[in-house]
């Protein structure tokens, strides 16, 4: 069943150890106290799968041949499903399910929604700032620039969560 999906995406992208959870938490916690709730989808981009319960009855199910085993437990939700791969577009569906304002996407390079991209050095620039629908860079040199996007320095985050604020505005 196909979920129509209106709710804006945000992506956080950049190599690994760029701060993109950091950011994601800083980012998650500004739309909350703005009201606003956010679904979030996280490439596990480290090789192998996340980790796995399959010591606990639901890999016991998976094991036995379930396509997805969902575990509940007081309020908290988990969601197990072996496959070839997900595409983002599966994923954004399924978490549209549970009704976020917006949702957050960390990783995912190269999918094309609006993304903010986390750069430590000028070879990250280098091979980053082609990406497609960037909002800003966030960088770990001061002194980076680029000509047609903003450029917000990593320790300054008053100023990138309020331009990353008013862009989602916009798309709500």
């Amino acid at each position: 069943m196909a979920v129509e999906q209106h709710r804006p995406v945000l992506q956080i992208t950049g190599f690994q150890n760029s701060g993109k959870t950091t950011l994601a938490e800083k980012l998650i916690r500004a739309f909350s106290d703005m009201g606003w709730s956010t679904g979030t989808i996280k490439h596990h981009g480290h090789g192998g799968t996340p980790d796995n319960l399959e010591d606990k009855d639901s890999g016991r199910h998976l094991a036995a041949g379930a396509s997805a085993a969902f575990v509940e437990g007081g309020g908290m939700l988990h969601i197990q499903s072996p496959g070839a791969g997900w595409p983002l577009e599966r994923l954004i569906e399924a978490q549209a399910l549970f009704d976020p304002d917006i949702i957050l996407v960390e990783g995912y390079k190269k999918a094309a929604y609006p993304k903010v991209v986390m750069i430590r050095t000028k070879e990250d620039m280098k091979q980053l700032k082609d990406s497609e629908q960037v909002l800003c860079f966030i960088s770990w040199d001061k002194n980076l620039t680029e000509e047609k996007t903003p450029v917000f320095f990593i320790e300054d985050t008053p100023k990138y969560v309020e331009f990353i604020i008013n862009q989602m505005r916009d798309a709500l």
